[in-house]
């Protein structure tokens, strides 16, 4: 029997890297990228008569996974899986697999790029000389500033040598045993983080404890002056509660790479908010990891159809 593959990944072509790797392995494989919100229905009937699928965000919840009696191992061309009902997929006898660390250092260049654009008002200056205005307003050096890090993964690891280059101190707070002589990094609570770094950049996963983290009491803790940058999960942040912060003055602004619902509705709070700036989900979309994710996804597909699952996130019960 054929085993067929299904590609959601947006960025995944046919006869791409990936696709090769998995044709030469025997598999066919069926393309339908994700560029939206799918509907539950069409993506059931995507799943018909597919063994594996390699997906992005795909919201594969324990309904959708019960519907696809084929389906065998879903892996993720990403670090988070929380798009993904895990422990459905367990009792299903699905694996699920990500790619740990494959993005890492796409998302700390992006995470450097947000601060820096951050203290120095770069997106304010050039938007305000597209308006005719010729803005002069004072930015900041990260030289000398503190950046607290939430969660302390591969991403958050490789943003340190970045910040310390500034000349930058850094902390760090997680729930995750690490080795607290780590070099360069303090570890402390989340309070202290809060009420002491000048920058505060996520990077922690999105779970039911994390869910609405950084809240109006998170908020009400950080100096005034604080920027946060999100490039983890949208949830993470509780946005009408930054909305507040940011208006009221309880914090300078923040740098969004991820929100709650995407695409940014066109109802968002978060929009037309002076101090927050939306992107488009791209911290970890370089040309350099996207290859990256293909061709490692693609061969921990091969490696879990055989059994032999290296990155499984959620264990059979």
């Amino acid at each position: 029997m054929t085993i067929r593959v299904l590609i959601t990944t947006d960025y995944l072509r046919p006869g791409d890297e990936a696709d090769r790797f998995l044709r030469a392995a025997g598999l066919e494989t069926t393309h339908l990228p994700m560029t939206g919100r799918r509907d539950p229905g069409d993506l059931v009937a995507a799943l018909a008569g597919i063994d594996a699928a390699l997906v992005a965000n795909e919201p594969l919840t324990g309904d959708v996974l019960a519907r696809a009696p084929r389906l065998r191992v879903i892996v993720r061309t990403g670090v988070g899986y929380d798009s993904i009902d895990v422990a459905a997929a367990a009792r299903l006898g699905i694996t699920v697999s990500t790619l740990p660390g494959v993005n890492a250092n796409a998302v700390a260049e992006y995470t450097l790029g947000l601060l820096l654009a951050g203290a120095r008002r770069l997106l304010q200056s050039a938007n305000g000389v597209a308006r005719g205005g010729w803005p002069r307003e004072d930015g900041h050096e990260l030289r000398g500033s503190t950046l607290g890090l939430i969660g302390y993964g591969a991403s958050a690891r490789a943003v340190v040598p970045l910040a310390r280059a500034f000349g930058m101190t850094v902390l760090c707070t997680t729930n995750v045993p690490v080795d607290l002589r780590e070099p360069g990094v303090r570890f402390t609570g989340l309070a202290e983080l809060l009420s002491t770094s000048d920058h505060v950049s996520v990077h922690t996963a999105l779970t039911e404890r994390t869910r609405g983290l950084l809240d109006t009491a998170a908020f009400k803790r950080m100096k005034p002056t604080a920027l946060l940058v999100n490039t983890a999960r949208g949830p993470i942040v509780d946005e009408d509660a930054l909305v507040a912060a940011v208006r009221a003055g309880e914090i300078a602004g923040a740098a969004l790479d991820v929100v709650a619902e995407e695409p940014l509705p066109s109802d968002s709070p978060l929009r037309g908010v002076d101090g927050i700036v939306v992107y488009s989900h791209l911290a970890g979309q370089t040309a350099e990891a996207r290859a990256a994710a293909g061709l490692r996804g693609a061969e921990e597909v091969v490696a879990a159809l055989a059994g032999r699952a290296r990155f499984v996130v959620n264990q059979e019960k």
